[in-house]
């Protein structure tokens, strides 16, 4: 079956298309390496990560590393499907609680998320900055960080309460973010964070 004839049958269908069947069909699709593939209510967004992106997300991960320990459960670019119509992100940086479990189709529940990290990238910033927000809010994920290495500041939301947050913190790159009193219990520090 071609691209237009597997839209077409889809069009036609009297059953809604949901996310197992949008990430089957992508996954039978050529994505370049590289790529990050995401389902934001219901439009399919690729995107390449750049190596800036990557060093941020890595420090990210180091610093969740050295306070839980190797064997913590944090995921980079792992698919896990948030609140709202047919949302299926792969956050840059997401941590699962300890003791979660997967659920029956194989996959991370939005539940079990206590931090997510995103770093923007120009193509997608309006997603981390809205209708992502709106999902890991809706979803009550303790903490939602994002790296903007364009503004080169990051924004730390907290206290997830009917489908927003209630605080948002801005500090510059440089500076350190205080997550001392959030679920992850750490401080950030993001002197040497690139900047775009």
């Amino acid at each position: 079956m071609t691209v237009l004839e597997d839209r077409i049958a889809m069009a036609e269908s009297d059953n809604p298309i949901t996310l197992d069947d949008w990430f089957e069909r992508l996954e039978k699709m050529p994505v370049p390496e590289g790529y990050k593939v995401e389902i934001v209510e219901g439009t399919v967004f690729m995107s390449p990560q750049r190596d800036i992106h990557w060093k941020i997300i890595r420090r990210i991960v180091r610093a969740l590393e050295d306070k839980f320990g190797m064997d913590v459960n944090v995921l980079s670019d792992v698919r896990i499907d948030f609140p709202g119509i047919l949302n299926g992100y792969a956050p840059d940086v997401a941590k699962i609680r300890d003791g979660a479990d997967k659920n029956t189709k194989g996959h991370w529940r939005h539940e079990d998320v206590e931090f997510v990290a995103e770093v923007i990238s120009k193509g997608t910033a309006a997603n981390d900055y809205g209708p992502k927000k709106t999902a890991y809010a809706t979803a009550e994920v303790p903490v939602y960080v994002i790296a903007d290495p364009y503004q080169r500041r990051c924004h730390i939301y907290t206290q997830p309460k009917e489908g927003d947050y209630e605080i948002e913190t801005t500090v510059p790159f440089g500076s350190d973010l205080d997550l001392t009193d959030t679920v992850v219990g750490l401080t950030l520090k993001t002197d040497e964070f690139p900047r775009d």
